[in-house]
């Protein structure tokens, strides 16, 4: 067994693939229109699908909000230098909603940011 992906409904394809590629240095893998279904699916990772997981983003044609809800937490991504960064991602217009640090309870070091579509990316620092 292998994870696949992630899916995420977003508000603005275009916007979250620019997010995601721009800012957080993933790859469109790849994007496809179904025209009967009125949805397009774009995959981003950091490397081809047959060997990592990726974020699948789903956007419904005519839908432009979403319920983000109180169940779903985050999705998380390492980082070799989180200060640096996240002062690039600030630098850049990224929202950091938790500057990087330690932990409450602990010793890990993380920061969270919010995506186009207000779903919250934690960085670790590895």
């Amino acid at each position: 067994m292998q994870l696949l992906h992630t899916m995420l409904r977003v508000k603005d394809l275009d916007e979250s693939i620019k997010f995601y590629t721009e800012h957080l240095g993933m790859k469109l893998l790849r994007k496809e229109d179904f025209p009967g279904g009125e949805f397009t699916l774009a995959f981003v990772g950091y490397g081809d699908e047959k060997s990592h997981t990726v974020l699948e983003f789903t956007h419904n044609w005519g839908q432009s909000d979403y319920d983000l809800g109180d169940a779903y937490g985050h999705i998380a991504i390492g980082c070799d230098d989180i200060y640096g960064t996240c002062e690039t991602l600030r630098s850049n217009g990224v929202e950091i909603k938790r500057e990087p640090g330690p932990m409450m309870h602990g010793t890990t070091v993380i920061a969270f940011v919010k995506d186009p579509s207000g779903y919250m990316v934690e960085l670790i620092q590895k």
